[in-house]
């Protein structure tokens, strides 16, 4: 399974190697860097090795903010997936997991910029220290080289400064508060919980980023670490000239050493983000554009549990199966773009989503279409984005599950299989279909109901009933509605959703499910495909390795998970 998961993500673990390498040969190089050259062996007396780990992670920070915008340019992955259409699936997939590596590189900046900032927390401690000291040692008389002009080291140059004092009223410490603020912010507000449920409130902390690359920007400029000078270096090479720094001659004339000179690191934040920096500024760009293309709302339904149905025409637009777009509605807000996915397929002449009430814009979006106005409010649409989930139709059984919300995919791909099964696509391979739904509550499951409920008659009508088998679990029920179903347990329909097959209480029983299936196709490939949370992968995996027959003639499950 280790060995699968490389075979099937390669891409994905190189680019994760090369990240960690790079990541880990910048810390070490630069780290040893500062904490060996000449030129730094003044500022290392005061300092000591704070200031190479103060540095190293500011090169490491430099890298991965260069990093973070580029797995949210949607239209710059769009275009690499269509520039790699030629190239195999699995590699045009792993462009899916974006989101994922901007986790990763938000999180590595969250620790590196703990390390950044203890490192210099340290650093002005030993600033003060230095400033303060009176007893002749090398650090104290670095310090206070500021008398004599220019040629300061210690930036610290009273007796009464603080270290919350340079914290507050420098460039690179005010800078420096503002930008670790930020991060915490947008880290602490991109949580799962947060986005599903106050989306609104993780949309506008993630647009301090445009304050977090300012404030990096400008961090360095003021150049308060200091090293010496090349020229000062050659006249004066601290191995030769340092013990004299302590000990001068009244007397001196002919060996002696002049003083030691400085210069400020330059600021280089700017180099490491200018291009990225750039490049999102074209991409949002494109995406107002891409906004300003009139949409045409064809029609809207109300489905029960307060879901709404929006189904649109826009010039131009092409969708594949599993793909989302994002929506906005400048009557409610002009800022705030949500991400849905589609639930059309794309054999209909409109596409559709599902906006289910979760939060302050979907609430006021579904009050806005309900309030029967005489014109509908205006839509844009950016997208749409994200990889086709065709893997479906490419087996000739599939085992489908949706958990929750994550059954909305499933609308498009039910909806294409049955289009291409009734034009004889000769693409389609797929001859039969397991579908299985876990939800928690009755009321998500109406909207699907109906789509579930017209497939089931048109291939009654057809004579394919057999060609899609579902199975609904109901894992959150109460004793009345465990009575209902008591007491109509011999009506021809079910009761909580009013389709042929019975709702089961409960969750799947997998390795029984699996059996069957194995069971009934004792020759077949099985697709399995899952869109929900990462506790049923882990099982479902599992399942496919035990019940796939190691004689290659017979029974095989392969598992795929879907990011939507």
């Amino acid at each position: 399974t280790m060995g699968n998961w490389l075979v099937n993500h390669w891409f994905s673990a190189a680019v994760l190697a090369a990240w960690l390498g790079i990541n880990i040969f910048l810390f070490t190089y630069y780290f040893l860097f500062f904490d060996r050259d000449e030129r730094y062996f003044y500022t290392r007396a005061i300092l000591g090795s704070a200031l190479a780990w103060a540095r190293a992670s500011a090169k490491c920070l430099n890298f991965n903010s260069m990093l973070i915008l580029l797995p949210v340019c949607r239209n710059l992955l769009s275009f690499l997936r269509g520039t790699c259409s030629c190239c195999r699936r699995t590699l045009r997939k792993q462009l899916d997991h974006n989101i994922t590596f901007h986790k990763l590189v938000a999180y590595t900046l969250a620790l590196l910029t703990a390390v950044h900032t203890i490192a210099h927390l340290f650093n002005l401690e030993r600033y003060n220290h230095s400033q303060q000291a009176t007893d002749g040692s090398l650090p104290a008389v670095l310090s206070k080289m500021h008398l004599q002009g220019s040629k300061w080291l210690n930036p610290i140059h009273s007796n009464q400064t603080t270290v919350e004092y340079m914290a507050f009223t420098t460039i690179p410490g005010l800078t420096g508060v503002i930008i670790t603020l930020a991060l915490i912010l947008m880290v602490t507000s991109s949580t799962e919980f947060i986005r599903r449920n106050y989306f609104e409130v993780f949309w506008y902390t993630h647009h301090l980023f445009l304050v977090y690359f300012a404030g990096l920007v400008i961090h360095g400029i003021a150049g308060l670490v200091r090293g010496q000078t090349e020229e000062s270096m050659e006249e004066v090479h601290p191995h030769r000239c340092a013990p004299y720094l302590t000990r001068k001659e009244e007397d001196c004339r002919h060996d002696c050493c002049k003083d030691p000179e400085f210069g400020s690191i330059p600021a280089e934040s700017w180099k490491w983000v200018l291009a990225p920096v750039i490049l999102y500024v074209f991409e949002r760009i494109l995406r107002v554009w891409r906004a300003r293309q009139r949409v045409v709302v064809t029609k809207v339904v109300m489905h029960p549990a307060r879901v709404l149905e929006l189904q649109m025409h826009k010039k131009g637009f092409r969708m594949e199966v599993g793909q989302y777009i994002f929506v906005n509605c400048p009557s409610i807000s002009l800022l705030e773009w949500h991400p849905f996915t589609l639930t059309s397929a794309p054999e209909e002449d409109f596409f559709s989503i599902h906006i289910r009430a979760a939060g302050d814009w979907t609430e006021r979006l579904i009050d806005t279409f309900q309030q029967q106005k005489p014109e509908t409010p205006r839509i844009e649409v950016d997208g749409p984005f994200g990889t086709a989930s065709e893997d479906v139709f490419q087996y000739e059984v599939a085992m489908l599950v949706g958990a929750g919300i994550g059954v909305t995919p499933f609308a498009s791909i039910l909806k294409s299989i049955w289009y291409k099964f009734q034009q004889d696509d000769q693409t389609l391979k797929t001859k039969k279909i397991y579908f299985y739904w876990l939800c928690r509550d009755t009321g998500a499951f109406a909207w699907f109901n109906d789509l579930l409920a017209s497939l089931e008659q048109k291939m009654a009508e057809s004579g394919k009933a057999d060609f899609l088998t579902y199975r609904l679990f109901l894992t959150g029920w109460d004793t009345s509605i465990a009575n209902n179903v008591a007491l109509r347990f011999d009506n021809a329909t079910d009761t909580v959703t009013g389709l042929r097959h019975k709702t089961i209480f409960g969750r799947p029983m997998w390795n029984s499910e699996f059996a069957a299936v194995a069971a009934a196709h004792p020759r077949s490939v099985v697709g399995v495909f899952l869109c929900g949370p990462g506790a049923l992968a882990k099982s479902l995996q599992k399942s496919c390795h035990q019940h796939s027959s190691l004689d290659p003639r017979k029974v095989k499950f392969y598992f795929n998970k879907e990011n939507f």
